[in-house]
């Protein structure tokens, strides 16, 4: 789950439960994500790895 900065981030709740595939880490660890302009954050994101 993505931190929804108290519930005020609409896409944190809108990828919550959805399965994605990762499309690059970039140079400060952040994981974006395929086919949604966002990445998690690792540290601050809640993600699982899966498959």
């Amino acid at each position: 789950m993505m931190d929804s900065a108290g519930g005020m981030d609409w896409q944190a709740k809108w990828l919550e439960g959805k399965v994605f595939t990762v499309r690059f880490i970039d140079s400060a660890g952040q994981i974006h994500l395929e086919e949604t302009g966002l990445a998690l954050i690792p540290g601050v994101d809640d993600y699982e790895v899966v498959g």
